[in-house]
């Protein structure tokens, strides 16, 4: 019988520690929803942000693969129909890689051919600070939500940790655990989150910066290539 008892009182046990065990268990839409309605304003305004993080990340990186692909003879084939003067059969060329920024520079260039090299040159660097505008369209957006996210997040921290307090100084002597664990709840979620999108905010930006800047260096050489082209003697 006291075998019988102590394998009850066992199973018990065990029972109860599983479910302690399932009680610790949260998932991140539980943090979220325990966090309270400040916790949660927070949280949905930082996933507004990864959103258009995102987004903003994959079409200027797509944009930037765009205008970087030009065919590898396309300045041999713009020498050439230079040098013959069929400058009608270069412009096409350049036409025909419109989507290039390169091309678009070169094109520009060579509507200018007869005039004088210094205006050639001054016309391929505006069209250079233009090409250069519409590659850095709105990547300064992520620079902004790298450096706001974590800030936003901290905000919840602080928000946070005044619901804890409000509740220590108006327990009366009685500490509501539950109410205090909302507040911490906020302040944790809050500062995670805000600091995952920011990072992964951060990252894209870098990222962005780099790839711009390597099709800012092939528009430059090009460029050179072009002008050298014109300085050459017929």
């Amino acid at each position: 019988m006291n075998g019988f008892l102590f394998l009850l009182q066992k199973k018990s046990l065990i029972k109860k520690a599983a479910e302690e065990s399932a009680e610790k268990t949260l998932s991140i839409y539980d943090l979220i929803m325990d966090g309270g309605l400040g916790g949660q304003i927070i949280m949905a305004v930082l996933f507004i942000l990864l959103v258009v993080a995102v987004f903003i990340y994959f079409e200027r990186l797509f944009a930037i693969k765009a205008a970087s692909k030009v065919d590898k003879n396309f300045m041999n084939q713009i020498r050439d129909n230079v040098l013959r003067g069929n400058l009608d059969g270069a412009r096409m060329l350049c036409t025909q890689e419109s989507k290039s920024s390169t091309a678009r520079l070169i094109e520009k260039g060579i509507s200018r051919i007869g005039k004088p090299l210094e205006d050639i040159n001054t016309a391929i660097e505006n069209a250079g600070r233009l090409e250069i505008y519409r590659l850095e369209k709105n990547v300064s957006i992520l620079a902004t939500i790298s450096g706001v996210a974590p800030m936003i997040g901290f905000l919840g921290t602080v928000i946070g940790m005044i619901l804890s307090i409000f509740e220590i100084a108006n327990a009366g002597g009685s500490i509501d655990i539950k109410s205090m664990a909302d507040g911490l709840y906020t302040a944790m979620t809050t500062t995670v989150g805000g600091l995952v999108v920011g990072i992964i905010a951060y990252i894209a930006y870098n990222h962005l910066v780099v790839k711009t800047n390597k099709v800012v260096y092939q528009m430059e050489a090009q460029s050179v290539d072009f002008l050298d082209l014109l300085n050459e003697p017929v």
